[in-house]
């Protein structure tokens, strides 16, 4: 017909995203530990203490994210998005012939290798997603984050939901959708999703707002339905069925904008053959994207001049004298060695850690934490803790980036209130109220949601885009860090101390007891982590000034 569909068309770039948003959906898979952690523990006959440590050997495999980083400057992302790919399928496809009983338990240093890979296999697709749709949409990367790391979370509850609805809750079934699903939607995302010049006009910024705003929209209504799906109790198989089914529909429906953007296109080059004067917009390549803002700004180089290329820099060297080199400020682009030198980094590397990795440890422990508080069913938790993290990542990103544009609102403000928010949750959770657990579980959720969304655009404003795999990369070591630290350490040790042997060699807990002292400790972690982000928010005022400045005056000179 005389077109074709490319990657690097507006059409293009949109279905790249929507592939973004798919893979986003399914690469949480990380958080699921709870769903089959009760089935390893009773096979392989473990202690509270080494099923923790499982789950840490699941996180650990986030460490290695640092491979992902460095592959993301110098491999293409559908190589990226395989490698992951492959890595999960092999990863929880060992784990499903394991709990499916096809094979023998494996020795348990065998299930920390195999753990650690399915764990690992999520930082290749997120890196893979985040970098290339952060460098496609720069402008917006408060949405863009809040958008697919809310899908991360929704991740959680999608595969849990299904699950229940198609197979009753089977853990060997759930890991067997761990390891194929993944798989399959990453093929898409192969062939769709590609780094492509960023909007570089008035009305391309104006599409951009538009369709971030359908995009949200889908997710809240996704979102509803699984809470909806979940607080109704159990249902019957033609109703599950019947949940699948428009749960599935539900998330192919972002389709809707690049189907848009393409018909539009089209429109524009049939009125564009007859002279028609219809709007369209031009994509320039990579030359003069916006107007350079205070986190884009290069630090000075060291550059000679020659009478071929005179000595310029951020400030233009005279009479060809060498610009000495200074280290780049926050707000400009950093090496990761940069980065790491700087004390703005090791703040929110420590605040992160205390928001991220207490976290963690609720997720990794809910399903014993429900038990120990008389719950048969903890699948409603680890649901309620997926959805509400939606909501917290989803909100935050573009309630955050409407506040730089309107006050220069410092991000990491948002960080502190979730830190303390997370801390009466814990204080909540330790009391054991009736109903506390839901509460506490919802309050987790959404805070922890709000400390990933938030953590990913401030670190690219802060240390720039052009080592971004990387940076992210590093601070992403705070999950297994955190994991190991709050869950390996804290909560196995302390709940191991509270609970009594069973005949088969593990242990078993019961009563508000089992956990009161973990949640106390992690209180106090979210408080000094509160703390943190307040000094980061006084320490980075004026990066976000220069940034609100910079918004403002391109806003006067499009209206001019």
């Amino acid at each position: 017909m005389g077109f074709q569909l490319s990657p690097t068309s507006p059409a293009g770039k949109w279905l790249g995203f929507v592939t973004a948003v798919w893979v986003q959906a399914i690469s949480g898979n990380n958080y699921t530990f709870s769903n089959y952690s009760d089935a390893l523990k009773s096979l392989m006959a473990l202690t509270q203490l080494e099923l923790n440590n499982l789950s840490v050997a699941k996180d650990v495999g986030k460490a290695f994210g640092l491979l992902a980083g460095l592959a993301s400057d110098r491999l293409s992302t559908p190589v990226i998005l395989l490698i992951g790919s492959v890595e999960g399928f092999i990863g929880y496809g060992v784990q499903w012939l394991v709990v499916s009983r096809r094979i023998q338990p494996l020795p348990y240093w065998q299930m920390c290798i195999f753990l650690c890979m399915g764990g690992n296999s999520t930082t290749w697709m997120n890196t893979a997603v985040l970098v290339t749709c952060m460098r496609n949409f720069r402008k917006n990367r408060g949405p863009v984050s809040g958008i697919l790391k809310g899908y991360v979370g929704l991740s959680t509850a999608i595969f849990t939901d299904l699950c229940t609805a198609l197979f009753s809750d089977d853990p060997s079934t759930f890991l067997l959708m761990l390891a194929i699903v993944p798989f399959v939607v990453c093929l898409a995302a192969i062939i769709f999703l590609r780094e492509v010049p960023t909007a570089s006009t008035a009305g391309e910024d104006k599409e951009e707002v538009k369709y971030f705003g359908v995009f949200n929209a889908v997710a809240v209504v996704v979102a509803v339905y699984l809470l909806v799906f979940d607080v109704t109790g159990p249902h019957n198989r033609l109703l599950s069925r019947a949940f699948a089914i428009v749960l599935l529909i539900l998330l192919a429906s972002p389709l809707s904008v690049p189907t848009y953007s393409l018909l539009l296109e089209r429109l524009n080059r049939v009125g564009s053959k007859f002279g028609s004067d219809l709007e369209r917009q031009i994509i320039d390549p990579l030359l003069g994207q916006e107007i350079v803002a205070a986190n884009q700004l290069k630090p000075e180089t060291v550059v000679a001049a020659t009478p071929e290329k005179p000595a310029v820099a951020v400030a233009e060297a005279e009479d060809g004298v060498l610009v000495e080199k200074r280290p780049p400020l926050i707000g400009e682009d950093h090496t990761i060695g940069e980065a790491m030198r700087t004390v703005d980094f090791w703040i929110l590397f420590v605040s992160f850690l205390c928001g991220v990795g207490t976290g963690l440890a609720v997720m990794n422990n809910m399903g014993q934490i429900g038990l120990a508080l008389g719950y048969v069913d903890v699948s409603m938790f680890v649901s309620l803790t997926s959805i509400w993290g939606f909501f917290g990542r989803i909100g935050s990103g573009s309630i955050s980036e409407y506040f730089i544009k309107k006050a220069a609102t410092p991000r990491p403000l948002w960080n502190a209130a979730s830190q303390i928010l997370m801390a009466v949750g814990y204080v909540l959770m330790a009391m054991a109220l009736p109903g506390s657990l839901y509460i506490g579980s919802i309050v987790v959720g959404i805070c922890y949601g709000v400390r990933l969304a938030v953590t990913v655009p401030t670190a690219s404003e802060l240390f720039g885009l052009k080592y971004y795999g990387l940076i992210y990369n590093l601070l992403i070591l705070n999950l297994p860090l955190g994991s190991f630290l709050f869950s390996g350490l804290l909560a196995g040790f302390l709940y191991d101390a509270e609970a009594t042997s069973t005949a088969g060699g593990g242990n078993t807990c019961v009563g508000a007891h089992c956990y009161r002292l973990v949640f106390v400790v992690m209180a106090i972690a979210c408080i000094v982590g509160f703390g943190l982000d307040v000094l980061l928010s006084i320490r980075t005022k004026k990066v976000y000034t220069k940034i609100y400045s910079s918004k403002k005056s391109k806003k006067s000179t499009v209206v001019s």
